[in-house]
């Protein structure tokens, strides 16, 4: 898309000035040379070149704050994706975290005859099959387990514990050995074209496995297929989140949880939260745990603040004051515990806190949503 159709689509005309957008963004908060409005302004009355040459340009957390809370309804996260995409067609592209070895990876897999070895995660006692109508798609999980060992995170858990329940409920959902990561990361990091080449390699892969639905466990995953396939591609099956799956199961009385006395805060994912409105369903999950108790973070819901990183763009010293502050606000709920939904949130927090400087105010165990529920599920 042009800067000029990205303007007018993204009704970056109607700006009134007023400044919300900036005082709202997390990353502006700590980044004084950082403002929403001044990349608006300048996307409007600037050059093209002088603007896709700013490295403001890839600051942006799309995390949506701003959209909420933009008067005029100006789609800033949609403008910012278009001039990313213009962006990396003269050779301009952010500087990635961790050498950029996901964005390598991501790359790699969408080599097309690429064969990948990522099954070896799967335990005996979960049943999954090769064909079926329901899949669950597992994302990069198994790489980042290697990616970020050092921090000893273990973002399979959430894979294990997603087809727990789906099993619980009666479900054994098809896992695909050579599915590819879904491409949010690239597209958000201006990659169009390897984006659809994966996009169009998942679609083909879970087309010839008859799937008819699709389970994910990670946001990006789910937003990424539910609105940004579609764009380019036919999609001829229905997505869920697994919050989805778990909040209707227990309407319809399928899942029965044991006792579990602490007190807990949970953290809302941009993706899910803003990006999609999914806010209950994980709630619902929550507090239907027996004596369990919730205490929300002053900002959550719309108004909560993201993990301070995305598409592995923007970790910075920036970056780190936004998730310790946001660690600080879960710890001062009283919470025993951070609930999480996103793998990338259990990443960037559980990194924030093995830096030896912080203190034990902003340090909380963290554990992710269906590994509680997994944890809790009474087979009797």
């Amino acid at each position: 898309m042009s800067i000029a159709k990205a303007i007018k689509e993204s009704r970056a005309y109607l700006c009134l000035e007023c400044g919300k957008c900036t005082g709202s963004c997390p990353v502006s908060r700590f980044n004084r040379g950082y403002s929403p409005r001044i990349l608006v302004n300048k996307a409007i009355r600037s050059g093209h070149l002088e603007l896709l040459k700013d490295k403001n340009i890839w600051v942006c957390l799309t995390c949506k704050l701003c959209d909420e809370r933009c008067p005029a309804n100006i789609d800033y996260i949609e403008l910012t994706l278009a001039i990313r995409q213009e962006a990396q067609k003269i050779g301009e592209e952010a500087i990635c975290s961790h050498g950029g070895a996901a964005q390598s990876l991501m790359r790699i897999m969408s080599t097309p005859d690429l064969q990948q070895k990522r099954m070896d995660w799967i335990d005996n006692d979960l049943e999954v099959a090769g064909s079926g109508e329901t899949l669950y798609f597992v994302g990069c999980l198994p790489y980042f387990d290697v990616l970020f060992k050092d921090i000893e995170v273990n973002t399979i858990k959430a894979a294990k514990a997603s087809i727990k329940i789906l099993n619980h409920l009666g479900i054994t959902p098809v896992v695909l050995p050579n599915e590819r990561c879904c491409g949010h990361d690239l597209l958000w990091g201006g990659e169009l074209e390897n984006f659809k080449k994966l996009a169009q390699y998942n679609i083909n892969e879970i087309n010839k496995a008859g799937v008819k639905k699709i389970i994910f466990s990670c946001p990006e995953g789910y937003r990424t297929f539910k609105i940004d396939y579609p764009k380019y591609f036919e999609c001829n099956f229905e997505v869920q989140h697994i919050t989805e799956v778990i909040a209707e199961a227990m309407d319809q009385g399928k899942i029965k949880l044991k006792e579990f006395a602490k007190t807990v805060s949970y953290q809302d994912p941009c993706r899910l939260g803003r990006h999609l409105g999914i806010y209950d369903e994980p709630r619902k999950a929550i507090t239907s745990v027996p004596q369990l108790k919730l205490k929300e973070m002053v900002r959550n819901r719309k108004s909560a603040i993201c993990c301070g990183v995305s598409a592995w763009m923007n970790c910075s010293t920036y970056s780190k004051s936004i998730q310790l502050a946001r660690l600080k606000e879960a710890k001062q709920t009283g919470a025993d515990l951070l609930v999480l939904a996103c793998p990338k949130c259990e990443i960037h927090f559980n990194c924030a806190m093995k830096d030896d400087k912080v203190g034990e105010d902003v340090k909380i165990e963290t554990i992710q949503l269906v590994t509680l529920i997994a944890d809790l599920l009474d087979g009797s």
